[in-house]
């Protein structure tokens, strides 16, 4: 266990009807819990905590009142809930564009229909304008824990912010995971099995298992070019020998638990990483138990595929090289649009990275 985090210091709030507060701070008959009781109980558990983190900090002696001070402003959050419809448009992603616009539009309608100018105002001085309700969504999203709990005999599906333990960055190979220790009602990042975290060491947690890049942008604004994850759609016309790609990578394990086996690995040169997992994953492939490939069918297949990818790249408006000169040239550019530029640059990257390992296997193919 490497860090503790007492309940007091939380805002909590139960996933499923009624609603419950860990801690309750809400006093009765405040007007912010009829708001929270408005929203969708299947939904909208983002409003109801930007809604709770809204009222702490205007809660007298509430912790969240320093706290605040340590969460990014405006200007340094990645959250796409803050994006202007320029930095949309950067995405190269209409679909992923288009989901954002409706999630933008979700949080300042709600904000129209319960900051009016009719409300009382203990509720309209904690958003008055519509950028502070949208950037308190932006922290409940990004910052968000969903957890089990248990308080005495009674156990929650609760959503959480954490004070310092939202501060972890991800990984795709995490070293550290929560843990609710319920006798004294703190919750604890504890250090995965068989790793050791030394002096220097970044700690990690895995926001969200098994996931594509476009739904780490929706929920938190960054995007990995190693995300074991991600999907190419292929047309499935030409297919690769399923067990003959895995065994040139010693890749192991099943579909949904794909490794890099390395201690199969005699020259372990980096090029097996998330990308070929990724590739492992959504590569259309046959397999017919021990039967041998053909090598004259598999290296076809593996142009035709490596064709398609081709012409994936060359129906974006920019090149990897593009993107990266965009990067480097750009002088203190708003987050959202690096975040933009990286997400596309992430996409064409782990498509050429599967035009390369696609060359790799077809010169080892042959034993």
């Amino acid at each position: 266990m490497i860090m503790e985090i007492p309940l007091e210091l939380m805002l909590t709030i139960s996933q499923k009807l009624p609603w419950m507060f860990f801690p309750d701070i809400i006093p009765v008959g405040h007007p912010i819990f009829d708001i929270i009781n408005s929203t969708n109980p299947e939904t909208d558990w983002d409003l109801r905590l930007a809604c709770l983190l809204l009222y702490s900090f205007d809660c007298k002696d509430n912790f969240w009142q320093l706290y605040g001070d340590f969460l990014p402003g405006t200007d340094d959050c990645t959250s796409f809930l803050l994006a202007t419809e320029e930095d949309l448009l950067e995405l190269q992603d209409e679909e992923l564009a288009s989901t954002m616009r409706e999630q933008k539009k979700r949080g300042l309608e709600f904000w129209e229909r319960n900051w009016h100018s009719a409300v009382p105002l203990k509720i309209k001085r904690l958003a008055q304008e519509p950028e502070r309700f949208m950037w308190a969504l932006s922290m409940a999203q990004s910052r968000c824990i969903s957890k089990q709990i248990r308080i005495g005999a009674l156990v929650q599906d609760t959503n959480m912010l954490v004070p310092y333990a939202d501060m972890l960055n991800h990984s795709f190979q995490p070293n550290c995971f929560f843990h609710w220790r319920f006798k004294d009602r703190m919750l604890e990042v504890m250090i995965n099995p068989g790793q050791q975290i030394r002096k220097g060491d970044e700690m990690t947690i895995d926001y969200m298992s098994g996931q594509m890049n476009n739904s780490f942008m929706r929920r938190y604004g960054f995007s990995s070019p190693v995300n074991p994850w991600d999907v190419i759609h292929f047309s499935g016309r030409a297919r690769v020998h399923l067990d003959s790609f895995l065994s040139v990578f010693n890749i192991s394990g099943l579909p949904g638990e794909y490794y890099h086996n390395s201690k199969l690995s005699f020259n372990d040169d980096g090029f097996v990483d998330g990308a070929v997992i990724a590739a492992a994953r959504t590569l259309p492939t046959w397999s017919d138990g021990d039967t041998p490939p053909i090598p004259s069918i598999e290296r076809k297949a593996v142009k035709d595929l490596q064709e398609e990818c081709h012409q994936m790249l060359a129906e974006y408006p920019t090149t990897t090289q593009k993107d990266l000169e965009i990067l480097e040239s750009m002088t203190d550019p708003r987050r959202t649009l690096e975040a933009a530029i990286k997400y596309r640059l992430h996409r064409k990257q782990l498509i050429e990275k599967i035009i390369r390992a696609l060359d790799t296997y077809q010169e080892r193919i042959l034993f």
